[in-house]
């Protein structure tokens, strides 16, 4: 769960009343995750409380204010958690090589800085 946020209903994200894309955009989870959650554990025998949970949900949370981006019509783009990870793999990989560069014993640099002082 991500600090310093509120719940909101997300109403254009949303299938029905926007409650579980605003639980996914609350965690930081998928939506679809979510959904598929709250089906199975309607399914496995908390039927009648999580429609009502879900309906209360709905009536008492506040619809997403419009705002920022948004209200020029522009979504900052999601990243899954797979790209961030190729991105933090790459990362990673560039740090390593500047890291073998700087501690490989590179004569002709060391010369270099040698000149300089």
């Amino acid at each position: 769960m991500r600090s310093g946020r509120t719940f909101y209903l997300d109403r254009r994200n949303g299938k029905v009343m926007g409650v579980c894309a605003g639980i996914a955009d609350y965690t930081g989870w998928d939506a679809t995750l979510v959904r598929i959650g709250l089906v199975l554990l309607t399914l496995c025998g908390g039927f009648p409380w999580t429609l009502i949970a879900y309906a209360v949900a709905a009536w008492v949370a506040k619809p997403q204010p419009i705002g920022g981006y948004e209200a020029e019509g522009i979504v900052p783009r999601r990243s899954s958690a797979r790209e961030v990870r190729d991105s933090m793999r790459e990362i990673d990989r560039r740090m390593a090589e500047v890291e073998t560069f700087v501690t490989h014993p590179n004569s002709s640099l060391a010369r270099e800085i040698d000149s300089l002082r």
